[in-house]
């Protein structure tokens, strides 16, 4: 009976702790992150919060926050003596996109990867604050767009990625015409290394328009009715949002990466 009585128990114990497992998996976890909630509106405050398992010194957390299309934002957070770190981004700027985006956060080698996603309603603003007299500023480029209009104002341009594609916002008060000095760099056409031809929406209905090109930029003059609103310019490349920075702060985490490997391989290399 006592036998019994000991299986039974030693049997009892086993499930247990095979049912306890991934839960202790989980909190064994070499990094963690989280945002305070799971989707939302443009304005809004996104909270980011995450915790290590363990502590090395000197070592920041990378963060990348981005979409199918584009980096949207980057930072390198620093881990405190608790070993929890956060940062907060507002809803919205270089995310424009209504979708899912993801959060991912590495600390100091690809080994130490977590991620958690949330949902954006998308944004209806069109920065101006990029605009003067005659050029514009595209995010993600230091090359600027030069242009002239004639019979409205020029609000804004944005890249859209998923359409390889530039977003012009205007308010035309008058019949007119827009001229653009596009950089190949921010926005081309081409095919096996071949200009091809742009395709230019007026709000929504394919419209000619006049072109002349060099090594290094494509002007287009492209005429609109009053009241117009946005035109569209889609071609085979437009600039990456973020690019720069991203270019940057992501040579930054590689860097790191390296010194972090560097030194953990040091560290086990036996002394004589």
């Amino acid at each position: 009976m006592k036998a019994h009585l000991a299986v039974f128990a030693l049997s009892a114990i086993l499930i247990a702790s095979i049912g306890m497992a991934p839960a202790f998996g989980q909190i064994q976890s070499s990094i963690v992150v989280t945002t305070d909630k799971s989707s939302y509106s443009e304005g809004e405050t996104i909270l980011v919060t995450g915790e290590v398992k363990d502590l090395y010194s000197g070592t920041p957390v990378s963060l990348i926050v981005k979409n199918d299309n584009a980096i949207v934002a980057l930072a390198q957070l620093t881990v405190g003596a608790d070993k929890k770190f956060s940062t907060e981004i507002t809803a919205g700027g270089t995310m424009r996109t209504a979708g899912t985006y993801t959060v991912e956060v590495t600390y100091g080698t690809q080994n130490r990867v977590a991620t958690t996603t949330f949902e954006f309603g998308g944004s209806t603003s069109m920065p101006t604050d990029k605009v003067t007299a005659t050029t514009v500023a595209i995010e993600g480029s230091s090359d600027l767009i030069g242009y002239t209009i004639t019979g409205g104002k020029l609000l804004g341009i944005m890249p859209d990625v998923d359409a390889n594609s530039l977003i012009i916002s205007i308010d035309a008060t008058n019949d007119g015409s827009i001229t653009l000095t596009i950089p190949r760099s921010v926005l081309d056409a081409t095919i096996n290394g071949e200009d091809d031809d742009f395709f230019v929406l007026v709000d929504g209905e394919e419209v000619d328009f006049e072109e002349t090109v060099s090594s290094k930029d494509r002007t287009l003059t492209i005429a609109f009715p009053v009241g117009a609103e946005e035109i569209e310019i889609i071609g085979t490349f437009v600039i990456p949002e973020f690019g720069a920075i991203a270019a940057m702060i992501l040579a930054v985490a590689i860097i790191s990466i390296i010194a972090i490997s560097a030194k953990s391989r040091l560290s086990i290399i036996p002394r004589y």
